[in-house]
């Protein structure tokens, strides 16, 4: 008989996740225990719209057919060789990955926050080795407000002092400028020499979905190839169709139904690429860093790796995963209906004191809460959704963000807005 309770209830799950988990989150209490598609269940089966898609790696939606079979099949199979020898699925994932985003080639990892940490030391290495920096006087510039995991070296040039307070001494090696700013990226490149990159997401998702000017990446990346500096776009959250193309630095191109080969459009292109989340769906662990030639050959045997990264499950997967985004037009979907969602919004918005404000690309919006980010406004508003059937949480206090699956269709968009918009019209502070 096995010693693990499955029928707990709510309360009983949240006890022992309390008592037994280390109390680095602070989830919004409501316990999970099936997905499909856009909706969610709990262990006493109320249903729910998902408006958060795990941090957008549920793209494609929960449990999508092809992805799950994917992985059951390879698992079946080999699940993992490490990279101590070949495997009959890695080339092949790396040549359909390579050619789907336009790259020479990629670099297999498993997390956000680990493909952030490769694309440092590959930018580092780089600098050294072709740009001729001294060793260990390499430079990258990041943006104020930025969030790329919770690593050392990324806590390290983090505002976020909940993630950095006593986790110090701190990496070294970075310069911090406001987002958005092109002058101060200028300036900061100026006259110095030991510059080696670039690191930027193309919109600030944790910030509160801050999307920048229309002209900020295109002109970053001149100011960065002006300056022999690499351009690092951080995608893990904005990129597999996201934000209305199969990137964001595609910005708000039209390039037809989903942007699908960038190698072909005409996007602001980066030196180094950082992908995760939804590049697996949600279904297993998958990140990735991709570049040409000219910047990942400087990475040598034994200099970089993981055990897990590029084994037969995620291999399989992420290949799955693309394939479901490409095929059912997601980006296109992910367009039409971000459109729609603010723009009915905007004019609810417009009748009410509680809110400020909606923005965002795509569907990756969030909306202003009229209160300070050290209120529990946002907070308290996210209880009442999910009392009405839709979970969602706040990001930087007084923002909540929006981020359903992108195989929402148009009718269940519109049954959102409608919850959304009354739980905001029968929701008192206090």
């Amino acid at each position: 008989m096995s010693v693990v309770e499955n029928n707990l209830s709510s309360v009983q799950a949240m006890e022992l996740e309390n008592k037994y988990g280390a109390h680095n989150y602070h989830p919004l209490p409501v316990v999970l225990d099936r997905g499909e598609g856009v909706f969610v269940w709990d262990v006493e089966g109320k249903k729910y719209y998902d408006f958060l898609s795990a941090y957008s790696a549920v793209n494609q939606g929960h449990c999508h057919p092809r992805i799950v079979g994917a992985l059951v099949d390879q698992a079946q199979k080999l699940t993992l060789t490490s990279r101590a020898f070949y495997s009959s699925r890695l080339g092949q994932y790396e040549k359909f990955a390579s050619e789907y985003f336009g790259f020479d080639k990629i670099l297999p990892m498993n997390t956000g926050a680990e493909a952030v940490e490769t694309a440092i030391k590959l930018c580092r290495k780089w600098a050294y080795e072709k740009k001729g920096i001294p060793e260990n006087d390499a430079q990258i510039i990041v943006c104020d407000n930025n969030f790329h995991g919770r690593t050392t070296t990324v806590i390290s040039f983090s505002n976020d002092e909940d993630a950095r307070k006593n986790f110090g001494p701190y990496t070294p090696g970075f310069i911090k400028i406001p987002y958005n700013d092109v002058e101060a990226l200028e300036a900061a490149m100026a006259n110095n020499n030991n510059i080696a990159g670039f690191l930027v997401e193309p919109i600030q998702g944790e910030a509160g979905v801050y999307v920048p000017s229309a002209d900020f990446i295109a002109k970053a990346q001149a100011v960065c190839k002006k300056n022999n500096a690499l351009f690092i776009a951080d995608e893990v959250q904005t990129g597999i169709a996201r934000t209305g193309s199969l990137l964001a630095v595609c910005g708000d191109c039209s390039c037809g139904s989903s942007c699908e080969n960038t190698a072909q459009s005409s996007y602001v292109r980066p030196d180094i690429l950082i992908l995760g989340k939804a590049i697996s769906g949600g279904a297993y662990p998958v990140s990735a860093v991709l570049a040409d030639d000219a910047i990942m050959n400087v990475i040598k045997p034994g200099q970089h790796g993981s055990t897990f990264g590029g084994n037969p499950i995620a291999a399989e997967v992420a290949i799955a995963a693309l394939e479901v985004v490409k095929d059912e037009a997601l980006a296109a979907n992910a367009r039409r209906l971000g459109n729609l969602f603010r723009a009915e919004l905007s004019k609810f918005i417009e009748t009410s004191d509680l809110v400020n404000g909606v923005r965002g690309r795509g569907l990756l919006n969030a909306i202003l809460i009229n209160d300070t980010e050290e209120s529990s406004t946002a907070w308290d508003l996210c209880m009442k959704l999910r009392d009405n059937g839709l979970l969602a949480k706040p990001t930087h206090g007084n923002i909540i963000r929006f981020a359903p699956p992108l195989v929402i269709t148009e009718d269940q968009l519109l049954d959102c807005v409608e919850i959304i918009k009354r739980t905001i019209t029968e929701f008192k502070k206090g």
